[in-house]
């Protein structure tokens, strides 16, 4: 959902009606209750996830963490970590977890502010008050960005949609193996392991 710019808290910084956000004003909104994406420049509020939502998004990530610290591969972000991913107007998401490699890590010089620059692995856990085309639309914007893998975590259906372009989606159920290895070197995992 937008947020209007009457909708502020008054110490926000100085926006013009009508002016496309940049991630440098993004990051400096004051930090409240309230959690914001910006897409080409708008500002999109965020709803905090329900109990199923937290619960899935935190194994996913204690998961993926548990390897990826392991094997010494790079860093597994939470949950409303912002990526810069487009500019000129500029695109921030945050997703429930993501992975970026060493080797990409150490090419950056500054990482005080949002990374610019699209995961290697992007997470996002499907709430039941998501709607699943937004979730969709959402996946396109990090594989255009270049990530090379985005997992579709549906919490209720203990489904998980692979991404690895926009146009081909693999469902895999709670019987299947996840095998994210060209992505994450050596991770692999049974889906049943994300609704424990």
């Amino acid at each position: 959902m937008s947020q209007r710019l009457g909708d502020f808290p008054a110490d926000a910084p100085e926006l013009q009606p009508g002016a496309l956000l940049t991630a440098g004003q993004l990051l400096q909104l004051p930090d409240t209750d309230r959690r914001y994406e910006l897409i080409e420049g708008k500002l999109h509020m965020m709803s905090p996830g329900g109990n199923l939502h937290g619960r899935v998004a935190m194994r996913v990530g204690s998961l993926l963490e548990q390897h990826v610290r392991n094997e010494a591969l790079g860093v597994v972000y939470a949950a409303e970590t912002g990526f810069l991913i487009a500019r000129d107007p500029d695109t921030v998401l945050a997703p429930d977890v993501a992975f970026v490699s060493q080797a990409r890590l150490a090419a950056q010089e500054d990482t005080t502010g949002y990374l610019p620059l699209a995961p290697d692995l992007v997470v996002e856990v499907v709430s039941p008050q998501d709607r699943f085309s937004q979730v969709e639309q959402k996946a396109r914007r990090w594989l255009q960005a270049g990530s090379r893998l985005v997992l579709l975590v549906d919490a209720e259906q203990k489904r998980v949609h692979v991404l690895r372009n926009p146009r081909q989606v693999t469902v895999l159920g709670p019987e299947e193996e996840l095998d994210a290895s060209d992505v994450v070197s050596g991770w692999r995992v049974g889906v049943r392991e994300f609704f424990v």
